[in-house]
Parts: C-alpha cells; structure tokens; sequence
C-alpha cells in the first residue's frame, strides 16, 4: 500500500509534514463514509510524495502454475562465480553505450529525450547483434532497473548540458546562494553520471552534507517541489511511451 511505504520514508521533512494523514489513510475508520473531496484533498497532498517510492516498491504479483519440469535437484558449475559474469556484461555495454551516444536511440535516453517501444526494440536488436548481449542480460537489466529504458539510462548517464538545463531556472534570477548552486551541481553530477536520480537519495550523503535537514533547509518548499519533479520527470523520460 503506498501509504504504508511513504511512511517508512518518514525522515524525509516533507513526508513527516504529512505523517497524521498518512497513518488515518492506513484505519479502516478514515475510510468509512469516504467523499470524492475527501480523496482529491488526499490526492493533491500526496501527490508529490508518491515520487519518492521506487517501483520496486510496489507490491509483489502472486501466481500458481503446475510444475511440469520434474522434480529439482543441484547441478555444480565448476569456475563460474555468481554475479560476475553480470557485471562484466554491465562494463562491457556501458563502455558500448558512451562510445555510441551518436545512435539515434541511444542518443534519446543520453540527452533527456522520450523514448518509444520501437526504440527499445531496435536498441536490443543493436546490443544483441553486436554482441554486447544476451537476452538473459537484457531481462535482467530490466528485471533490476524496472524498464530497459531505465537500465540502459543506469550505464549511458545523462548528457551533462541536458542535466545543466533542467535546472537553468534555478539560477535566471541570480538569487542563489552558494550553497543552493552546491546543491544543484550534485544533482547534475549524479544524473550525468547515474541518468535517474531517485528523490530519496537527496536526502542522503554527500547532499546530507550541504543540507543535514534536507533540501527543505536550504530551499523554499517550491523549489523542493520542483527539484522532485524535475527528478521525476528525467525518470519517465527513460520509459517508453506510447507515442513516438
């Protein structure tokens, strides 16, 4: 239930504001004779805050099939270290991906750009025909990332100057402290070298150290807003979508 994880993120300041309402939303009582203004109050209060649960933190997907395949047992595999072979592959393809960012498919996730199920398609067709991967390393990258989108913007980062400006309206007005800017360029670090920032993790070291409150210390509460926004945004970027 996401107010059951959104409380879990109660440390973060802008969560805690909205804490009484997250732990009524989790009785059976507040629900009882429930309005639509009541939900859309609810709505539009924790709205911004639903951006900080990762995807992962949705709820798992149950099944039943009959096994078919006959009963289990354990197979060694001599000289074969788990993990490894992974993260090999994860070397080999980022160092593929920022060596051809002028691919068109590759250059939408580097540069911000929306990305369509078609492209996706063609990437895995190029990784694959290059021989960069396997199917198994693309389902997995997926499985772990949530999207291929996500996972193949995870190792090809963000292009520094389109992460500069998602942020240029920060710094028109030149009221900017020099902590505020400090801030910033964080962020612009981590999306060019990561391409997804998750939200909580500016409330993590080394942002902690600019601002041990949170962002909320060091900005109006707006300007946070649009932050975790803008977070979110460079986020769905990275998704396909259903236009081209």
């Amino acid at each position: 239930m996401i107010a059951s994880a959104l409380e879990e993120l109660a440390a973060i300041p802008t969560v805690k504001a909205q804490l009484p309402l997250i732990e009524d939303l989790q009785t059976e009582v507040w629900w009882e004779d429930v309005t639509l203004d009541l939900l859309e109050d609810v709505r539009r209060k924790l709205r911004m805050l639903v951006t900080l649960l990762a995807k992962t933190q949705r709820g798992a997907l149950y099944t039943s099939f009959d096994d078919d395949l006959g009963e289990a047992r354990d197979v060694a595999v001599l000289g074969v270290v788990p993990g490894v072979g992974f993260e090999q592959f994860r070397k080999k393809a980022r160092a593929f991906l920022r060596a051809h960012t002028n691919q068109l498919v590759i250059e939408k996730i580097h540069r911000n750009r929306p990305i369509t199920a078609t492209d996706l398609e063609e990437l895995e067709a190029i990784l694959i025909a290059e021989g960069v991967a396997t199917d198994a390393d693309l389902a997995r990258g997926t499985a772990e990332a949530g999207t291929l989108g996500l996972f193949i913007r995870s190792l090809v980062g963000l292009d520094r100057a389109s992460a500069k400006d998602l942020f240029n309206d920060f710094f028109d007005d030149g009221t900017a402290t020099a902590t505020q800017i400090e801030f910033v360029n964080l962020i612009i670090d981590d999306l060019t070298e990561h391409g997804i920032v998750n939200p909580t993790r500016i409330y993590e070291p080394p942002y902690k150290d600019l601002a041990p409150t949170g962002p909320e210390g060091i900005f109006p509460e707006p300007d946070v807003e649009r932050i975790v926004s803008t977070l979110a945004d460079v986020r769905r970027t990275a998704e396909s979508t259903d236009v081209a």
